[in-house]
This record gives C-alpha cells, structure tokens and sequence, in this order.
C-alpha cells in the first residue's frame, strides 16, 4: 500500500532524510583514510546539506527548529544507515562498505522523492523535488565511480571500450 504524502509530510520526511545523509557522509568521511574517498564523502555532505536548506525553505512546521540547530544537532544513532556503517567500522571494511551503503541509501532517495513528486502540486517544491531527484542521481553515479576506484574495478570512462569489444 502506497502512502500519500501532503505537502508539508513530504517535506519534513525528505529534509530528514536528508540530515541523515549528511551526517553519514560527515561520518564515513571522518573515518576514511583513502584521501579521494574522503574527498567525496565531504563533497556528498556538503551537497545533503544543499538539498537540506532547499527542502528546509518551504516547510512550516515548528517540530524541527531553526536549521542550525538542525544541522548542528546529533545523528540518528537507531538508524538503519548509521548502524550498517558503525558495523562496517567494527569489521574495518567500511570505505567499500560505506560506498556500498551510500549506493543503496542514494538509489532509495531517488524512488522516494520520485514517489513522492507524484502527488506535489506547488511548482516551486516540485522543482525543488525535480532538482534533487536529478543531483541524487549524480551522487549514486559518482559513488558507483568510486566504489569502483576503490574496488580497482574498470574506470567508467574505460567501459564502453571493455564492453563493446
């Protein structure tokens, strides 16, 4: 069964979402020790916290604060990202692992925020919506790139030429 979101649902899920994402690329980051994956852990934050502000510009509830607080506040330590990556840390595995997770989590997004689009009539959230779909998109490409760096699979400007001979 489908849920249908009012507005204002859509937005307070996506910006936690979002605040979730951040601080898990805040913290794969901190712990990463390969310099361009750190690179692109704090890149990805940086850009949650973009989309974070976008989302965060047209919600009216009050439950959430203001957004330094939010952004400043702690990391959901109970969910499921977190845990996977605290896991992933314990086992020493976790610049593959957080990769791996960081495609999962950025796939979800896109189906979510796809869902979601669905039913929002405001142009102006739906463009917002439209953006972030697009530039969460460009984040699983970019972590598939270096997952596959880290993996020391093919480079993608090298797999039309593996694939098509």
């Amino acid at each position: 069964m489908v849920k249908e979101y009012t507005l204002q649902e859509a937005l307070k899920l996506a910006i936690k979402t979002e605040k979730e994402s951040m601080d898990f690329y805040r913290r794969a980051g901190s712990i990463t020790k390969d310099e361009r994956s750190k690179k692109v852990f704090d890149l990805l934050a940086n850009e949650e916290v973009a989309h974070l502000k976008a989302f965060f510009e047209h919600y009216r509830g009050k439950d959430l604060g203001d957004l330094p607080t939010l952004l400043s506040g702690p990391m959901d330590k109970l969910s499921a990202t977190h845990q996977a990556l605290e896991k992933a840390i314990a086992e020493d595995t976790h610049e593959q692992k957080a990769l791996e997770i960081a495609l999962q989590e950025e796939k979800a997004c896109v189906e979510l925020y796809t869902l979601m689009l669905k039913d929002i009539v405001d142009p102006l959230v739906r463009r917002v919506f439209e953006a972030v779909i697009k530039e969460t998109q460009g984040h699983y490409d970019m972590i598939e790139d270096e997952y596959m760096r880290v993996m020391t699979m093919v480079d993608r400007s090298d797999q039309d030429i593996y694939v098509r001979e």
